[in-house]
């Protein structure tokens, strides 16, 4: 087994550890990936399983279904939510006027694409995160923008 599985599997036993009651789980390796373009988002970069307190903190406020983005490392600050069902698919979505995120939680079955740049443009940063559990908290750049991708 390569690194790289091996860390893929830590990650999923420690969020699969993370949500049992009364069960801590300590936070797995980062686990690092190529930067995808828009065209095709399929690889994780830098997604890590939260620790059991991150995990509680950042699932009790980004539930099923919802991409959150916070304004600070860690899940920390009042989050932005944005829902499947009513986030257009395949278009930018720019955060409000002169906000950034640098940590966020995506719990959709969608992968997703943050922006560097307010207007999702590829001259700046921007990385794909796959749908269904992926938790980075801290951003390699602060995310400006993003695109829910239908798969």
């Amino acid at each position: 087994m390569n690194a790289k599985t091996m860390a893929v599997l830590t990650g999923t036993a420690a969020l699969l550890l993370a949500t049992l009651p009364a069960t801590a789980a300590p936070a797995a390796p980062a686990v690092q990936g190529a930067r995808t373009a828009p065209a095709a988002p399929m690889a994780p970069t830098a997604a890590v399983a939260p620790a059991a307190g991150a995990a509680g903190a950042a699932t009790g406020v980004c539930g099923p279904g919802r991409l959150c983005l916070w304004p600070r490392p860690d899940f920390k600050g009042r989050p932005w939510t944005y829902e499947l069902a009513t986030t257009d698919l395949d278009s930018c979505v720019a955060l409000p006027a002169g906000a950034s995120a640098q940590s966020l939680a995506v719990r959709t079955g969608r992968p997703v694409t943050t922006y560097q740049s307010g207007e999702c443009a590829e001259a700046g940063e921007f990385e794909t995160y796959p749908g269904r559990g992926t938790w980075v908290p801290q951003t390699p750049y602060e995310v400006r923008a993003f695109k829910l991708w239908e798969r």
